[in-house]
C-alpha cells in the first residue's frame, strides 16, 4: 500500500537497490514476523514500516507471518490484535502464514540433519545444557549423548514426537562447535518437548522448533529475499546461515540487521508489558499510558503520525533512546489541521453574569479551526451561566497574574468581557461560584476598539454544557534508563510512575454530543484530545490527552 511519502535512504535500502541492479535477485520479498505472545509496541511499528515501505518502493511483497512456535506462550487474541494494528497502521500484507503451517517440514529437515550426523537427541537438563555451553571466555564441553548413532537419533527423536516422553526430559540439538568463539553455535537446541494444546495446530505436536532453528526455514519456504531484524539477533546470523545451508534450502534469504527503537519513559519489552497488565499498574494492554499500537490508537495517536515518527528516525546499526516528546511533535504536526477546536473545562467553577438578561441564549460564532478555515464554522451557546476553570480565577493572585481576580476584567474566548465583581464561599471558606458582569460592547467579532485586558480564558456555557471525563497522562516509567530494558524486573517496577493518570470531570460543549468514538479535538489551552473507545457511553464522554498544545521539543 503506497502512502506517499518519501523513502529516505539508509544501508537496508542501498543494499536492496544494489541486489536488484546487480541482478542478484528479479524482486524483493519482505517479512514482518511477529510471536503471538503479546501486544505489538511502537519498537514493531518501525520494523513495520521499513519492511512494508521497503518492498512497496520496489514493487516488491511483504508477508504477515506469526512466529508462533512456543504455544505456552501465544495466544489467539494476540494474533488477532496484531492483525487489526498491522492494518490500522495503513498496510497490507501479501501473505498472511504461521511458522506452525511448516511445522511438518521443519520435522523432516530435522530429520536430515539427523541423518547427516548434524543433529542427536540430548538427554541432559537444561540448567546442565547451560553449565556444559560454557562462557565467552572458555569452550564448552560436549554432551555425553552427543555422539549418539544416527539410529539410535533417529528413533529417540521419533518417540519424543509420539509424546513417550516428558516436557525437559529430551531435546534435539545441533551438532556444530562446542568451542565456537560464537557462543550461538555451540550444538544450540532446535526442538523441546512441550505438552501443550497450540493455538493453531491443537495437540496434533508435542515437540516444538526453537526460534532460531524455525525462523529461518520460515524465510526459506516463503522465498523471503531480505530478512530484517533488529541487532540483538546479529550474533545469531551465523546460525541462521548454518540452517539453511545443512537443511538444504533451495532458496537462500540473507539476515540484515539495524539498531531497535527505545522511547524514554517507557520500556519494550513485551514480558515487562505483560507484567503491567498483569498486576493491575494499567488496565490492560490497550490503556494509553501503554507504548503499545492500540494502546496509542486508544490514546489518540493517528496512524500518520505514527508511520511519520519511523521514517523520521531512519534505519542504522546502532540501537538509541528516543526522547518520546517527538513522537509527541508528529502528532501535534499532524493534528493541528484535522482536529476540530472546542472549549472544554476539565475542573469547573461556576460563573453567574449578573447584568445578563435571565432565561436569554445567544449563539456565538467560531471558527472550527482557523488552521484550516475550510473545515467552516461552529456556534457555541452563551447565557447568563457558565463554567470557566479553577485556576484562571485566584482571589489573592501574585503580581502578573492576568486572569481573573476580584476587580478584574478579561476576555471569554469569542465572547466578551467580563469583570469579577462578588465572590461566594462555602462554610469551609471554599470558592464555590463568582459573579462578574459583562459589557455587550465587546462581543468578539465587534471591531470593539477601546480599552484592552491582558487575560483570555475559555468556558461552557452552563445550562446546555455536556458532562464529561478527562484523562490525564503522564510518563508510566519516572526513570528514562528503564527504556534499554537492562534492569531486572523489580528494579522495573520500582521506577512505575504512581501519579501517571489524573481523572477529572468537567464540562464541554454541547456540539460535542455527537462525537464518536476515537473523534480528535483540540481544546482551547488543554491540547489534543481523543474520544476514548473503551469507557465512552451514550451517557458519558471520556476524553483522553493526546499530547499537550506545545513542547520545547526541536527537530
Amino acid at each position: 500500500m503506497s502512502h506517499n511519502a518519501p523513502n529516505p535512504a539508509n544501508f537496508i535500502r542501498n543494499i536492496v537497490m544494489d541486489d536488484l541492479q546487480s541482478g542478484k535477485h528479479d524482486h524483493i520479498i519482505t517479512r514482518f514476523p511477529p510471536e503471538p505472545n503479546g501486544y505489538l509496541h511502537i519498537g514493531h511499528a518501525k520494523s513495520i514500516v521499513l519492511n512494508f515501505e521497503l518492498a512497496d518502493e520496489f514493487k516488491g511483497k511483504t508477508n504477515l507471518r506469526f512466529d508462533d512456535t512456543n504455544p505456552l506462550k501465544e495466544d489467539t487474541e494476540f494474533v488477532n490484535s496484531i492483525k487489526e494494528d498491522v492494518k490500522w497502521l495503513g498496510f497490507d500484507w501479501d501473505g498472511l502464514f504461521f511458522a506452525s503451517d511448516y511445522f511438518e517440514t521443519m520435522y523432516e529437515k530435522a530429520i536430515l540433519l539427523i541423518k547427516k550426523e548434524l543433529a542427536y537427541v540430548d538427554d541432559l537438563s537444561a540448567d546442565e545444557i547451560r553449565e556444559y555451553r560454557g562462557t565467552l571466555t572458555e569452550p564448552g564441553k560436549e554432551s555425553p549423548y552427543r555422539n549418539r548413532s544416527v539410529e539410535e537419533n533417529l528413533d529417540l527423536f521419533n518417540r519424543m514426537r509420539e509424546g513417550e516422553f516428558k516436557d525437559g526430559e529430551k531435546v534435539l540439538r545441533a551438532k556444530i562447535d562446542m568451542s565456537s568463539p560464537n557462543i550461538n553455535l555451540r550444538d544450540p537446541v532446535i526442538y523441546r518437548i512441550a505438552h501443550a494444546t497450540h493455538h493453531n495446530t491443537g495437540d496434533k505436536w508435542c515437540i516444538y522448533p526453537m526460534y532460531a532453528y524455525a525462523h529461518p526455514l520460515e524465510d526459506a519456504i516463503e522465498g523471503v529475499t531480505h530478512s530484517i531484524c533488529t541487532l540483538e539477533f546479529e550474533d545469531q546470523r551465523p546460525l541462521y546461515n548454518w540452517v539453511i545451508e545443512q537443511c538444504e534450502m533451495e532458496s537462500k534469504p540473507q539476515q540484515y540487521e539495524f539498531g531497535r527503537l527505545n522511547l524514554t519513559n517507557t520500556v519494550m519489552s513485551k514480558r515487562k508489558l505483560k507484567q503491567l497488565v498483569e498486576e493491575g499498574f494499567v488496565d490492560g494492554w490497550d490503556d494509553p499510558r501503554m507504548p503499545t499500537i492500540s494502546g496509542l490508537r486508544r490514546k489518540g495517536y493517528t496512524p500518520e503520525s505514527i508511520r511519520t515518527f519511523c521514517r523520521e528516525l531512519g534505519v542504522s546499526k546502532t540501537s538509541g533512546t528516543v526522547d518520546t516528546q517527538m513522537l509527541e511533535h508528529f502528532v501535534r504536526e499532524d493534528l493541528k489541521l484535522k482536529a476540530p477546536r472546542t472549549m472544554g473545562v476539565v475542573h469547573p467553577l461556576k460563573v453567574v453574569i449578573t447584568n445578563y438578561p435571565e432565561g436569554q441564549v445567544e449563539m456565538l460564532d467560531a471558527e472550527i479551526n482557523p488552521e484550516n478555515p475550510e473545515m467552516g464554522m461552529r456556534q457555541i451557546p452563551f447565557s447568563r451561566e457558565i463554567y470557566i476553570e479553577q485556576d484562571d480565577f485566584m482571589e489573592n493572585p501574585p503580581n502578573k497574574y492576568f486572569r481573573l481576580f476580584p476587580g478584574n476584567e478579561v476576555r471569554l474566548k469569542h465572547a466578551y468581557f467580563i469583570k469579577c465583581e462578588e465572590v461566594i464561599k462555602d462554610t469551609e471558606g471554599n470558592v464555590i461560584e463568582i459573579h462578574c458582569t459583562y459589557d455587550p460592547e465587546t462581543k468578539s467579532g465587534s471591531g470593539f476598539t477601546g480599552r484592552k485586558v491582558k487575560g483570555t480564558i475559555h468556558w461552557v456555557e452552563a445550562t446546555k454544557a455536556l458532562p464529561a471525563e478527562f484523562r490525564m497522562f503522564e510518563p508510566l516509567i519516572l526513570d528514562d534508563q528503564e527504556s534499554v530494558d537492562e534492569e531486572e524486573t523489580k528494579t522495573f517496577l520500582d521506577h512505575v510512575n504512581p501519579n501517571s493518570l489524573e481523572i477529572t470531570n468537567g464540562f464541554v460543549e454541547p456540539n460535542m454530543k455527537d462525537a464518536k468514538a476515537q473523534d480528535k479535538f483540540q481544546f482551547f489551552r488543554h491540547g489534543y484530545f481523543n474520544v476514548d473507545s473503551k469507557l465512552t457511553t451514550d451517557e458519558k464522554l471520556v476524553f483522553n490527552r493526546i499530547v499537550s498544545l506545545k513542547s520545547s521539543f526541536k527537530l
